[in-house]
C-alpha cells in the first residue's frame, strides 16, 4: 500500500480542485446572469474554455515537456487561485470576461502537464486503476460541487463561493507540493528558450511519431472523437429534457445526479476489477454503450427511459475514458506527451466549437430529437470503429503490456 501514499496524496488534490472548479462554474454562472440577465452571456462563458485551448496548447506542449512538471501545475494553481480573487473586485462584466479567458487558459495547460506528471508519477502496473479511481473522484466532485456551491450561496452570495474556490486552489497547490519531484534528474543545462522556431520542430517531431505510428494517432484521435461529440450532444441534453420531454427543473437536478451515479458505479467496477478488464474492451464496448445510451436518450418518450439512458450514459464512459487514458499513458513517450496532447486538443477544441455550433443552429432550425438521434447515430458508429480498431488480431501487440500488468 506504500506505493499508492503518493497516488492518494494526487487523487485527493484532484478531488478538491474538482469540487472548486464546479463552485466556481456556477457562481460565475449566477454572477453574469444576475448582472445582465442573458442566456448569452452564459453561453459566451462555455466558448471561452474551448477558445483558450486553441490559442494556447499550440504552444503549451514545446513548454510542459521541457519545465518542471510538479512546479508548473503549483504555479498555474496559484495563478487561478489569484484570478479569480480578483473577479469580485473587477468593475464591469467585460473585465470578468477577459480574466476568464486566462483562467481558461491557465486550466488549458494545466492538464496536459497534470497527465504528464500523472504518467511520470504512477507506474504503469498501477495506472488502470489509477484512472478508474480519478474518473470516481470526479464524479464524486460533479455531485458535491453544485452542492457545495448551494450551501455557500445560502451562506452568502455567489461572491462567497468565488473566494472560497480561491482558497481551494491554494490549498490544491500545497497538496501538490508534498508530492515528489518526478522531474528531479531534469539537468538544467536541458533547458531551451521557447522559440517560434522550437515550436515548429517540436509541431514537426509529433507529426513524425504520428505518421510511424499511425495506430496509436488513430487510437487517441478516436478518443479525441468521443469527447467532441459528447460535448456537442451534451449542448442540447438540457433543452431536450426540458422542452420536448417536459421535464421540470427538479427532476432535471435528478437527472444529473443520476449521471453522476452511473459514473461513480461504474467507476468502482472498473477499480475494484481493473485486472480483470482490458483495456481494449474497456476502449471498444465503453464507448459503444455510452453512444447506445444517446440513442436511448433522445429517443426517450419520458422520464424513465429518459433516466435509464442517463445511467447508461454515466456508467459506460468511466469504461471508455479509463481504456483511452491508460493506452494513452501505455504508449505515448512521457518525454513528448506534453507536445502531443498539447497539439491534438487544439484540433479537438476546434472541432467542439464547430460542431456544438452546428448541431445548436441545426436544432435551432428544425427540431431538438432529430438533430440528437442522427448525431447519436454517427456517435454509434464512431464506437463500432473503436471496436474494430481494438479487437483487430494484428493489434494485439499493443494490448500485450495492459494483459500482463493486470
Amino acid at each position: 500500500m506504500s506505493r499508492w501514499k503518493y497516488p492518494f496524496i494526487l487523487l485527493g488534490g484532484i478531488g478538491i480542485s474538482n469540487i472548486g472548479a464546479w463552485v466556481y462554474l456556477i457562481a460565475l454562472n449566477l454572477i453574469l446572469l444576475n448582472e445582465t440577465g442573458s442566456p448569452l452571456a452564459i453561453a459566451i462563458l462555455y466558448i471561452l474554455g474551448p477558445i483558450a485551448t486553441i490559442c494556447t496548447n499550440g504552444w503549451a506542449g514545446s513548454f510542459i515537456d521541457r519545465i518542471n512538471t510538479r512546479r508548473l501545475m503549483m504555479g498555474l494553481d496559484v495563478f487561478r487561485a489569484l484570478s479569480i480573487a480578483l473577479i469580485p473586485v473587477l468593475p464591469s462584466i467585460i473585465y470578468i470576461y477577459v480574466l476568464a479567458f486566462f483562467i481558461n487558459m491557465a486550466s488549458a495547460i494545466f492538464q496536459p502537464t497534470s497527465m504528464v506528471y500523472m504518467t511520470k508519477l504512477i507506474p504503469e502496473k498501477d495506472r488502470q486503476r489509477f484512472n478508474a479511481l480519478r474518473s470516481f473522484i470526479n464524479s464524486c466532485g460533479s455531485l458535491i460541487g453544485p452542492a457545495v456551491a448551494g450551501m455557500l450561496f445560502w451562506m452568502g452570495t455567489p461572491y462567497t463561493a468565488i473566494y472560497v474556490n480561491a482558497v481551494a486552489l491554494f490549498f490544491s497547490a500545497f497538496i501538490i507540493k508534498m508530492l515528489p519531484n518526478v522531474d528531479a534528474k531534469r539537468q538544467e543545462s536541458k533547458k531551451q528558450k521557447l522559440t517560434w522556431e522550437l515550436i515548429k520542430n517540436d509541431f514537426r517531431v509529433v507529426l513524425s511519431f504520428s505518421k510511424n505510428d499511425t495506430y496509436i494517432t488513430k487510437i487517441y484521435l478516436l478518443f479525441s472523437g468521443t469527447t467532441i461529440f459528447m460535448t456537442a450532444i451534451d449542448s442540447l441534453e438540457a433543452a431536450f429534457a426540458k422542452g420536448v420531454l417536459s421535464i421540470s427543473d427538479t427532476h432535471y437536478g435528478f437527472l444529473l445526479s443520476i449521471f453522476g451515479t452511473g459514473i461513480i458505479l461504474g467507476s468502482m467496477i472498473n477499480s475494484v476489477f481493473s485486472k480483470q478488464l482490458a483495456v481494449k474492451h474497456l476502449i471498444g464496448f465503453g464507448t459503444i454503450f455510452t453512444s447506445i445510451g444517446y440513442l436511448v436518450f433522445y429517443s426517450a418518450s419520458g422520464y424513465i427511459s429518459a433516466a435509464l439512458a442517463i445511467f447508461l450514459i454515466g456508467f459506460a464512459v468511466t469504461f471508455a475514458n479509463t481504456g483511452y487514458l491508460t493506452f494513452y499513458q501505455n504508449h505515448v513517450p512521457v518525454e513528448m506527451m506534453g507536445r502531443f496532447g498539447s497539439i491534438f486538443s487544439v484540433i479537438e477544441a476546434f472541432c467542439i466549437v464547430v460542431l456544438t455550433i452546428l448541431i445548436g443552429l441545426i436544432a435551432e432550425l428544425t427540431a431538438i430529437r432529430p438533430v440528437g438521434l442522427i448525431a447519436s447515430v454517427a456517435f454509434f458508429l464512431l464506437g463500432l470503429l473503436s471496436l474494430k480498431a481494438v479487437v483487430g488480431v494484428k493489434r494485439g501487440a499493443y494490448f500485450k503490456k495492459e494483459a500482463v500488468n493486470s
